[in-house]
């Protein structure tokens, strides 16, 4: 008689109808994360200038999925009432170019239209806060409109509660967007967030898809605080002081300084210039306040040039920026306005560190690009005559010795000097010996060049001492170990930035000017004879200080050079003859040695290593994550493994048919538990019925072989030999493949993880132990521990 088992139904995953309450709370939870997680991109535009984009995409886009579950719209009603939406309600929201607040202008609708292709390009290569001109303002509209219509329309239209829980990976997504496009500090932490979300979003999910188990809870509370706790506990360790990974900070800039010659090579030509030309005029700029053209920390042992090692502090990172910027100094403020006359190239005069900067010619305005280490800023169309633009600035206080004490040099990334002479290090030495402060060893320096040099530009026509241009090695060797220490101020800057950095203090190159009627009202015109070289170095506490080494132009070589032709110089000894073929000066002072091809090894080198190392600390969190589900995998294995590999041949045939049982199991279609091997595959075939039909049939064929064998093996005459046992395996696997290939991929790979068939054999374990079957009574016969050396059996 056959005996067919009833199988119990499975609990429903679907949510049914759902109540008005309920809605709401589903409603509450995900517009609530979707807040959270977009909190953070306020700050990328400063201030609460995004919160109505952000708080009006919410509303609308929960308004409009409401509306599609009410009326029952179809996808692309749905759609389209999101893009109408967006076309009428965007203008006001993320396009504050408006017509009184409503009405959409001509920029409003290219803003628009252009913005959901441009807007996240321009938040990644603009500083925060980037403002809200143009289509910045859209990305922040879109991701909390898209966001939110599309995890409400989840959660209120899918019928079946398992397929509405994807809603949950919504305000995930939606963070990842933000943490892209957010800063290195946002203002609500990682932590917090990444908490709230899983506290909030797990128990949601599991309820919405009506498999609520208070056993879940408990265990994924476990599982939560256990990834937690490893997580605060390990990531210190890993990471160390490793700073924040900003994507805005990965990104190459377009503008690249290094292909343009050396701003302090052109120092004579500024001189040259005719006395009537004028370079430009400045309004507005206070008494002592320096003008700031290029800031230069990279030595070759040619040229002084700005430097691009893609470190936020190089000289040569010119990044976009929105309309206001955080200045990084205290000092007295100013709104400075420039009008280019004569000047020409990229590099744009600057003041102090700028709180904003506005260029009235549009079309140059798109090539702003600014550096907020050094205060400095290029247009990469290049400047032009009519050229105007104003700034708001900040102009530090310069503090003298005294103020400075015996603070010690700053520890700032700089890129290491090549090719400086030996002149340099028996100077900074030797005239350096007796200070005793990092501030001493720098005023020490710049003294002695002052004191000590000559000052000439070098224009013979016009009665100057011979004084050769450039600052490569050969000239500072002149300069430094020659018979008359003579210059101007592109040597003396060049010498003493490379005798600071010789006695390990930062030291940066500054081109400017320095025009004598600063601090008057109206503007003041500057000239050529008005630049200036000069050397900032970094104090802690104190900031970049200048320090200003060339001689008076008074202090020239004519009037004292006969009185002192064989005075020795007691404070310098000569250095040895420097070795043949140093470094050969090339013709023109603006060559400069092509190192593009090392720099983009180790560049790519780091960018690997960055790579690996972020990938590393990624894999931490995940493993912990997943090592429950690789140990009940290795569990699994290892009784598979156990089971194949069992010396008795019978117990193995009928380890194989155990097998077959818990991947049903595993797969949610359990066997009766008092049902024998026959009864069991007459019920696995009418359970994987509704498979597909290659495999509904390879399951109804293969089941019922399996267990009359594993019965004939068990209870027949006689044992199996291996080879018998080998080929019974072969079917085992094919039957198991087909049961799993018979069911959807997600139940296919939960099946992988699930443990019901561990707790079914280990409870059963424990019955068969204490002598109960599994509805409580005697065990059976075939389930009850056998003498040894008889033969096994399963059900």
């Amino acid at each position: 008689m056959t005996v067919t088992a009833r199988v119990p139904a499975r609990a429903s995953t679907s949510g049914g109808p759902r109540t008005p309450v309920q809605s709401l709370v589903d409603v509450l939870c995900l517009v609530g994360c979707l807040a959270l997680v977009l909190t953070p991109l306020l700050a990328v535009y400063g201030g609460t200038s995004a919160l109505p984009a952000v708080a009006g995409g919410l509303l609308l886009g929960t308004a409009v999925a409401v509306a599609s579950a009410v009326w029952r719209w179809s996808a692309v009603t749905t759609v389209a009432a999101v893009i109408a939406c967006y076309a009428l309600v965007g203008g006001p929201l993320a396009a504050p170019t408006t017509m009184n607040g409503v009405l959409p202008t001509r920029a409003t609708l290219s803003a628009l239209v252009n913005g959901p292709a441009a807007a996240w390009k321009q938040l990644l290569t603009l500083q925060p806060p980037v403002g809200t001109t143009g289509s910045l303002l859209v990305a922040a509209l879109l991701l909390a409109l898209v966001g939110s219509v599309t995890a409400m329309a989840l959660t209120l239209r899918v019928g079946r509660g398992t397929a509405a829980t994807t809603a949950a990976l919504v305000p995930p997504a939606v963070m990842v967007a933000v943490i892209v496009l957010g800063t290195r500090n946002p203002t609500v932490p990682p932590v917090l967030t990444g908490t709230v979300l899983a506290l909030v979003l797990l128990p949601w999910a599991v309820a919405r898809s009506g498999a609520f188990r208070v056993r879940r809870v408990v265990a994924s509370a476990l599982l939560l605080t256990v990834a937690g706790v490893a997580g605060v506990a390990a990531a210190p360790a890993v990471v160390g002081q490793t700073p924040r990974l900003v994507v805005r900070d990965e990104i190459v800039p377009p503008f690249d300084p290094r292909d343009y010659p050396s701003p302090l090579a052109a120092f004579r030509e500024f001189v040259k210039k005719d006395e009537d030309t004028t370079l430009f005029t400045v309004e507005g700029l206070p008494a002592g306040a320096r003008v700031r053209l290029a800031t230069m920390d990279r030595y070759d042992g040619v040229v002084w040039n700005v430097a691009g090692s893609g470190s936020a502090e190089a000289s040569g990172e010119f990044r976009r920026v929105g309309d206001d910027l955080e200045p990084s100094v205290r000092g007295d403020e100013a709104h400075v306005e420039f009008t280019v006359e004569g000047l020409d190239g990229v590099w744009l005069p600057t003041v102090g560190q700028a709180r904003s900067i506005r260029v009235d010619d549009l079309d140059a305005a798109a090539g702003l690009r600014y550096n907020d280490a050094t205060g400095g800023a290029v247009l990469t169309g290049g400047v032009h005559k009519g050229l105007t633009y104003s700034a708001d600035v900040v102009v530090p206080r310069t503090p003298d010795d005294d103020e400075i004490g015996r603070a010690p040099a700053d520890t700032l990334p700089q890129p290491a000097v090549v090719g400086a002479p030996d002149a340099v290090a028996v100077t900074a030495t030797d005239v350096a010996r007796d200070a005793g402060s990092p501030v001493g060893i720098a005023r020490s320096l710049t003294d002695w060049l002052s004191q000590e040099g000559y000052f000439s530009h070098g224009n013979i026509e016009a009665g100057d001492f011979p004084s050769l241009s450039g600052h490569g090695a050969d000239r500072i060797t002149s300069l430094l170990a020659g018979d008359v220490m003579v210059g101007d101020g592109e040597q003396y800057a060049a010498a003493l930035a490379l005798l600071a950095r010789e006695m390990k203090l930062p030291a940066r190159v500054v081109l400017g000017f320095v025009p004598e009627a600063s601090g008057t009202d109206g503007p003041v015109e500057v000239h050529g004879e008005d630049v200036q070289a000069w050397v900032e170095i970094a104090f802690a506490g104190q900031g970049w200080v200048p320090f200003d080494p060339t001689p008076p132009r008074t202090q020239t070589p004519q009037e004292d050079v006969e009185q002192k032709p064989t005075q020795p110089d007691p404070q310098v000894v000569q250095p040895p003859p420097a070795p043949p073929a140093v470094v050969n000066p090339p013709d023109e002072d603006t060559e400069q040695p092509n190192n593009d091809t090392d720099d983009d090894q180790r560049g790519s080198d780091a960018a690997w290593r960055k790579v690996a190392e972020v990938a590393g600390v990624a894999s931490v969190p995940l493993l912990v994550l997943a090592s429950p589900f690789l140990v009940v995998g290795a569990l699994k294995a290892r009784r598979r493994r156990r089971r194949r590999r069992e010396p008795d041949s019978v117990v193995r045939v009928a380890g194989g048919w155990d097998e077959v049982v818990d991947a049903a199991r595993d797969l949610r279609r359990p066997c009766p538990p008092t049902a024998t091997r026959l009864e069991s595959a007459h019920v696995l075939a009418s359970s994987f019925a509704d498979a597909p039909e290659e495999h509904a049939a390879t399951v109804q064929a293969t089941v019922r072989d399996l267990a009359r064998s594993a019965d004939h093996a068990v209870f027949g005459a006689g044992t199996p030999d291996d080879t018998a046992a080998a080929a019974y395996w072969t079917q085992v696997e094919a039957a198991v493949q087909a049961m799993r290939s018979g069911v959807g991929w997600r139940r296919r790979w939960r099946s992988r993880v699930s443990t019901a068939s561990l707790r079914h054999r280990r409870r059963q374990r424990r019955d068969t132990r204490r002598g109960r079957g599994p509805a409580g009574g005697p065990a059976p016969a075939a389930d009850r521990p056998r003498p040894r050396g008889g033969r096994g059996t399963s059900s």
